[in-house]
């Protein structure tokens, strides 16, 4: 094994260790589905629709029934872990933790995560302007033309 492969592995086993301990604090028995999920999700740098899923586990070597991956996105998703974002086509999930917001494009559907602390600042500030009071996701979606399709 070279040097270079080492640290690679090392942050693999940081990530699945995680995912356990995620799972496990939420109560969730983790299953080969919910960790392979968790950590393609933890690990994607973009919101994926269920067949994406299918998709990127199938290609690296956990191939996994639709069904499983529809219902492993279920209980995540009911238990806080994961969050879908709606948009045209189907809906998208990506990891929940640090409120975040997103753009979704009209075109194609593809989701990006958007941190801003301004956004957050105006979230916040619902409540207060409209009686709104968001949950914990908090987020608000920006719909528009991604720089693919446009």
């Amino acid at each position: 094994m070279s040097v270079v492969q080492q640290p690679a592995r090392d942050a693999a086993a940081a990530v699945r260790a995680e995912a356990r301990a995620r799972l496990k604090r939420h109560g969730l028995r983790c299953t080969p589905g919910r960790l392979g999920l968790l950590v393609l999700l933890s690990a994607s740098d973009r919101h994926l629709s269920p067949a994406e899923v299918c998709e990127e586990l199938a290609l690296s070597g956990h191939a996994v029934d639709p069904t499983t991956v529809y219902r492993a996105l279920d209980a995540l998703t009911a238990a806080g872990l994961v969050h879908a974002v709606h948009g045209p086509g189907p809906a998208r999930y990506g990891i929940s933790g640090q409120p975040h917001h997103h753009t979704v494009c009209r075109e194609c559907g593809s989701v990006t995560g958007l941190s801003s602390r301004h956004l957050t600042e105006a979230v916040d500030r619902l409540a207060e302007l409209t009686g709104l009071r968001p949950d914990a996701e908090g987020a608000l979606l920006v719909y528009g033309q991604c720089a693919r399709c446009a």
